[in-house]
């Protein structure tokens, strides 16, 4: 017989690293990172007579703005076998439960599976719709590197292999960042930030991802440098079988050596060392490949410019089931669609 639980951070960690759905978003250190910037984190779970963890979820809750009331928000989860409806509704009901008691208005989840009519009309069944606002981004390029170096090289557009090569050719070299180097990473992020146009966190986020992820091997800060200018920098987060392309930002100097295709094949590489295998890319626009491929080479708006760089590294293009809601208060989850509606136009 399973019953709810609230497990330890210890306890989580050790279920989370068993199972293959399982990702950064769900890792204690995450729920850190986001309590430390606005948001509180609360653990779920069903255990069985012996304490061991059979499913459950970190959920991250927000108060939103103007008094619109608490946000529930579950990344990449519920973990939890959803072929098995029994364990789903126990689950399920534990998470209602802890959602009604800071409050919250809905809860929001984007399960950590892929988009198909089946898992539709699955979470539709179970009282979820589908919510006008995803955080993460549903699309994304994964790329399997259980291969040989050879093999995911062979993979890759003509174009990204040459650069990738390039950059060593000219004596751009990678080297894993230290904390110190931090200051270097946000400094780029600001460039980048302000060359596209996007939205970059203040330097104290990057510090504290890396002192979560970084000292217990979930993480790196790799940086790009050409005679002692640091170039382009990336983070990767990692989770068991998976690595995430989580940051990445570049310089406006040198853009001809190509530092961003040597850094994020160091990416890879490290990702490949720590077992991983595969690397995920991490957004694109939420569009079919047809439509990518017919208008990447004339828009730079939102996620297309880094379509261009994402497209050319071998990687399939997968679509989550991406993000829904399971309303507890239809008054102020009416006006929480508005102003989500407002937003995206």
């Amino acid at each position: 017989m399973l019953k709810p639980i609230t497990p330890s951070a210890d306890a989580w960690d050790a279920f989370i690293a068993g199972r293959r759905d399982a990702g950064f978003l769900q890792t204690p250190e995450w729920g850190a990172l986001k309590s430390r910037f606005g948001w509180s984190a609360s653990l779920v779970a069903l255990a069985d007579e012996a304490g061991s963890i059979a499913a459950g979820a970190q959920v991250l809750y927000r108060r939103l703005p103007l008094g619109f009331g608490t946000l529930g928000y579950v990344p990449r989860g519920p973990l939890v076998d959803w072929e098995r409806p029994e364990v789903v509704g126990l689950l399920l009901a534990a998470l209602d439960a802890d959602a009604r008691r800071r409050r919250a208005f809905a809860l929001k989840v984007e399960p950590p599976f892929e988009d198909s009519p089946d898992a539709a009309r699955c979470l539709r069944a179970l009282g979820f719709r589908p919510s006008p606002h995803t955080v993460q981004p549903p699309r994304t390029v994964v790329i399997d590197i259980d291969r040989a170096e050879d093999a995911i090289l062979e993979t890759m557009k003509q174009k990204t292999r040459y650069n990738v090569r390039l950059g060593a050719r000219k004596g751009v070299t990678v080297r894993a960042g230290v904390r110190a180097d931090l200051a270097s990473f946000s400094a780029l992020m600001q460039t980048t930030g302000a060359r596209d146009g996007s939205g970059v966190h203040a330097p104290e986020y990057y510090e504290t991802a890396y002192d979560l992820f970084v000292p217990k091997g979930r993480g790196a800060l790799l940086l790009a440098s050409y005679e002692g200018q640091d170039l382009a920098g990336i983070m990767v987060l990692a989770l068991g079988r998976r690595a995430v392309y989580w940051q990445g930002a570049s310089s406006d100097a040198h853009r001809n050596l190509m530092p961003s295709y040597l850094v994020q094949w160091e990416g890879i590489q490290w990702a490949r060392a720590h077992g991983c295998e595969q690397y995920d890319l991490w957004g694109v626009p939420d569009e079919d490949f047809d439509t990518l491929e017919a208008h990447f080479a004339g828009r730079s708006d939102g996620l297309w410019g880094v379509y261009r760089f994402k497209r050319g590294w071998g990687g399939r293009l997968v679509r989550m089931v991406g993000a829904w809601d399971r309303v507890y208060n239809p008054l102020l989850y009416a006006v929480y669609r508005r102003l989500a509606a407002r937003n995206v136009s």
